[in-house]
């Protein structure tokens, strides 16, 4: 029963925990002025797939388990799954939340009984940037706004929740482990040509505070359209994530150890509103 717990948390730990700011869009990306010094709030909705396989160690209640799960087997337990980006700005600061919530489930048997095994994750991070950095590269996008490179600070804080509910022999069980994790990055947008647009990020966090560590790094190539009659950008890259976490498990002796990276491509879209 320990080694199913472990393998199908990883398993929902893969298509939940896609990080934090796993598929953000910079304002300056949609931004139709020309680095007005009075800038127009707008709110940017990003849905996205995470395509991620998990590799790495985890202990629970002394025993120890290689966590070594592709994306392929995920969606064989997936019940529900939900993720998405909010980013409030105006160009020069914004905010912005991420959550996602994925449920799964599987049946065994064990000595002849029905071992019934649900996992849920969730994760929820918040955060604020600035633009600290922007030069002009030439010529418009087809937004109608300066082609630019930009740099921008980000800090906040990721939340993780794992919850895992077990029946067998008539019996039911509960248990859970979550911890926060504050982080510092930076996010880097370049306009490659009128439509292209490279945007990268990087944030280190946990610091001991709830992860030991904590290592995010991404990258998307974005092509900008227009989709339901508003500015849109498609986008497509690859994301890794490494988590160091250690505490006290349910038995109250040993230790919960989530010591993994995540990695895999990111597929979704940015829509202003």
């Amino acid at each position: 029963m320990t080694h199913n717990f472990l393998y199908f948390t990883g398993a929902a730990f893969v298509a939940a925990a896609t990080l934090f700011g796993a598929l953000s869009a910079s304002a300056a990306d949609f931004d139709q002025t020309r680095l007005a010094p009075e800038r127009e709030w707008s709110v940017i909705v990003s849905p996205y797939v995470w395509a991620a396989s998990l590799k790495g160690d985890a202990s629970l209640a002394g025993f120890n388990s290689d966590v070594d799960v592709p994306f392929s087997e995920v969606f064989d337990h997936l019940d529900f799954v939900l993720m998405g980006n909010i980013e409030v700005t105006n160009g020069q600061w914004g905010v912005y939340v991420d959550a996602q919530r994925v449920r799964t489930s599987q049946d065994e048997e064990l000595f002849a009984n029905e071992l019934k095994l649900g996992i849920k994750t969730t994760s929820l991070a918040a955060g604020a940037f600035f633009k600290a950095y922007e030069t002009e590269l030439g010529g418009d996008t087809v937004f109608g706004r300066p082609r630019t490179l930009s740099i921008e600070p980000t800090a906040g804080l990721r939340w993780t929740k794992l919850e895992a509910d077990v029946s067998v022999f008539g019996l039911n069980a509960s248990k859970s482990a979550n911890w926060t994790d504050p982080f510092i990055g930076l996010r880097v947008n370049a306009d490659l040509t009128r439509r292209w647009n490279l945007f990268a990020s990087t944030d280190v966090g946990g610091f001991g505070v709830g992860s030991r560590l904590s290592v995010n790094a991404q990258a998307y190539l974005g092509y900008r359209t227009t989709m339901l009659g508003r500015p849109t950008i498609l986008r497509a890259g690859y994301r890794a994530l490494y988590q160091d976490y250690k505490n006290d498990d349910f038995t109250g002796v040993n230790k919960f150890r989530w010591d993994t990276t995540q990695h895999g491509p990111v597929v979704g879209l940015s829509m202003r509103f």
